[in-house]
């Protein structure tokens, strides 16, 4: 099944000029053009997008997923080396939720002292 860039955007929430800028890049394959020119999105391109916007969400810069893709065109020959580059950047989201989570404790730390002093109030005569 084909789609428009208005139902891709629809689906991925990403913008029509972050796909075009995306596909300039080098960072997601080139769109297949129907016999009058208009571009026609397949269910791998949606794949595609999504992963992109995964990895970007972990703060993988942008020459790195470039560089994932590349190694995904290459073939299998390349899985370890994607394997790597994906397991490094796991260790990164890992490490910062592990922040996150710590954070999260002290504001619902500090939320429970302050639920405590608001019920101390609450009891008063």
């Amino acid at each position: 099944m084909a789609f428009t860039i208005k139902e891709i955007v629809k689906k991925t929430g990403i913008t029509a000029y972050t796909l075009r800028f995306y596909e300039k890049e080098g960072v997601l394959p080139t769109v297949e053009r129907n016999e009058n020119g208009v571009r026609q999105f397949s269910e791998h391109y949606i794949d595609c997008v999504e992963m992109v916007q995964a990895l970007r969400s972990t703060g993988l810069p942008l020459a790195e997923i470039k560089q994932y893709v590349e190694l995904y065109k290459a073939g299998d020959q390349t899985l370890y080396l994607r394997k790597t580059l994906l397991a490094r950047q796991k260790s990164k989201v890992e490490e910062q939720m592990a922040r996150m989570m710590k954070t999260l404790e002290k504001i619902n730390y500090k939320l429970a002292l302050i639920d405590a002093q608001e019920n101390k109030f609450d009891r008063l005569p």
